[in-house]
């Protein structure tokens, strides 16, 4: 009977395992924010940390959001014109940009720049039995190595957004009204009459979300590394950089649906 009950649950092995996984992940994240109001000095933390994933990441998130306006307004353009539609398209990259590009690839850039080094980083700490060590002198690892990580995050997520969406739009100005010749009072009036508050707070909420993902996932693959089963030492801290990125992407793209379809 036992054996008849463990095999007809065999084929739910991953989803449970999954399940698992995720419920380990949330613990996690409540760990992270309990260690908030218990953690001493956070604030030098938190500024090295914001410094690490806001202001090394600004050259990336310039160059990825100036090119995705670009290639925006240059698709947006042909595809407009077929209605003769060019009016509007100020309000379409706008919108598209604040809505969802921008929160979106924002985190997607920051995670394949920031999280993996912070996957690699406290899964190096893990392997090399530091965290232990922090255990050992009775300083909560989560509170030092993880809450801080998380508040920076909260903070630079938001204001790289709004930077992608300001030089998105930028870029997609360039390349419909300075290359194309589309009028740049048509093009600003679009962009000025159509977002509203609800679309830029709409995209800030995503990446406050996105944020919280992120650092929950990234730092949880670091820290749970001595844990996995496809690898020992540094090739299970190449594995958890890997599934971080991964996983990240995956729930950055499910939760972005999901959010959608409550603030539509």
């Amino acid at each position: 009977m036992h054996t008849d009950t463990t095999s007809s649950f065999a084929p739910l092995a991953p989803v449970l395992a999954l399940l698992h996984r995720l419920g380990d992940m949330a613990l996690f994240l409540v760990d992270a924010v309990w260690q908030t109001f218990r953690t001493h000095r956070l604030f030098g933390k938190v500024f090295q940390q914001l410094y690490t994933v806001g202001a090394q990441s600004m050259l990336v998130i310039l160059l990825f959001s100036v090119f995705t306006g670009l290639v925006l307004g240059l698709q947006a353009f042909y595809a407009m014109s077929m209605f003769g539609a060019q009016g509007m398209l100020g309000s379409l990259i706008s919108l598209t940009l604040i809505r969802e590009l921008g929160p979106v690839l924002t985190a997607v850039m920051i995670t394949a720049r920031a999280g993996s080094a912070m996957t690699a980083e406290i899964g190096v700490m893990r392997i090399t039995d530091q965290i232990d060590a922090l255990e050992v002198m009775d300083i909560h690892p989560v509170g030092y190595l993880v809450t801080p990580r998380l508040l920076a995050s909260l903070i630079a997520f938001p204001l790289l957004t709004a930077v992608f969406d300001v030089i998105g739009i930028f870029g997609g100005y360039l390349s419909a009204c300075v290359l194309l010749g589309l009028n740049e009072g048509r093009y600003f009036s679009g962009v000025e009459s159509s977002v509203t508050m609800t679309d830029v707070s709409g995209g800030f909420l995503k990446a406050f979300v996105f944020a919280a993902i992120v650092v929950t996932v990234c730092c949880y693959q670091g820290y749970a590394a001595h844990q996995r089963k496809d690898g020992k030492g540094a090739e299970a801290v190449g594995n958890a950089t890997t599934s971080a990125v991964v996983m990240s992407c995956v729930l950055i793209l499910m939760s972005d649906y999901v959010l959608t379809s409550f603030l539509l």
